[in-house]
């Protein structure tokens, strides 16, 4: 349909491990590869959002794709950063 381009999927479909900045380190088998809205990624994003919306993303990158709460707070910060 008309709207078929839009948000259609919540976990990237290429995923890398995308670990790239040393103020966060990646835990062993973690991966920050694009999740929810606006398919955050990197580990250096997943830390300050998490930091900012008081969740330990860096520890559980999945929330942004399994929780809609954590989902929305972490595309509004990166709209609003």
């Amino acid at each position: 349909g008309q709207f078929a381009w839009g948000y259609c999927f919540i976990r990237e479909t290429n995923r890398l491990t995308y670990c790239s900045s040393n103020e966060w380190p990646c835990p062993a088998g973690r991966q920050y590869y694009g999740r929810g809205p606006i398919q955050l990624t990197h580990n250096y994003n997943y830390g300050q959002a998490g930091r900012a919306i008081s969740q330990d993303l860096i520890n559980n990158p999945d929330l942004v794709a399994t929780n809609a709460e954590i989902s929305f707070r972490t595309a509004f910060w990166f709209w609003m950063t």
